[in-house]
């Protein structure tokens, strides 16, 4: 499978490059800065653009059988929320002028339901997250109006961060709106899990036009 992965060097986006690529996937990986790229394979190119660049990256991502985007706007970025979604609907005019079909987003979990509560407006959600949250919430209401793209959003753990430390185990459940809380009532994921649900689904077009979500 020919794949365009947006946002391979990031943390996110690294553990998908290494997934797809040990699952013999042939990728493109959309950049910023290609020097953060140290991986050498075969089936990798590395292209520098600037998702903004809706020409640019049309042209990339054509002849492709799939994208990935795992854009981020940066964390610590002061504008974090408008350039989150000025990215995201950039990636998606891109990907709908270069003829390819299928678009599978990673967002974030402020989306999530508790009660018919999304994570993002609960009153102990980290404020250092609330831009990004709220930003990734915002674009899943843009793309479910999405009629010609087969896309799936990805809404990873509660905890799915560099201290989740249990490595690629290959095992994660699935869900489609609210978390999924292991026996101890954690939901977590770690990041190479991550990268599997998101290769899984790449291959198995499990969430067509839906929202999804994995956990242990």
């Amino acid at each position: 499978m020919k794949t365009v992965l947006i946002g391979a060097s990031g943390f996110v986006g690294s553990s998908i490059l290494n997934e797809l690529l040990n699952r013999g996937h042939e990728v493109t990986a959309i950049v910023r800065h290609p020097d953060k790229i140290a991986t050498k394979n075969d089936k990798l190119i590395v292209k520098e653009i600037d998702v903004l660049n809706t020409d640019e990256l049309a042209a990339a991502i054509q002849g492709a059988d799939a994208v990935v985007s795992a854009y981020n706007a940066g964390w610590s970025n002061p504008s974090l929320y408008i350039d989150f979604i000025a990215g995201s609907e950039a990636i998606q005019k891109a990907v709908k002028a270069s003829g390819v079909k299928r678009l599978i987003v990673i967002g974030g979990a402020g989306s999530l339901e508790i009660d018919g509560e999304q994570l993002v407006d609960g009153a102990d959600f980290p404020e250092a997250y609330k831009a990004g949250a709220a930003a990734a919430r915002d674009y899943l209401d843009t793309i479910k109006q999405e009629k010609d793209l087969q896309w799936t959003f990805f809404s990873p753990a509660i905890e799915m961060h560099p201290g989740i430390d249990r490595g690629r185990t290959g095992k994660y459940r699935l869900g489609k709106d609210s978390p999924i809380f292991d026996e101890t009532g954690r939901s977590s994921l770690s990041v190479q899990d991550l990268a599997v649900a998101i290769a899984d689904e790449l291959e198995q077009n499990k969430h067509l036009q839906q929202r999804f979500t994995a956990g242990y």
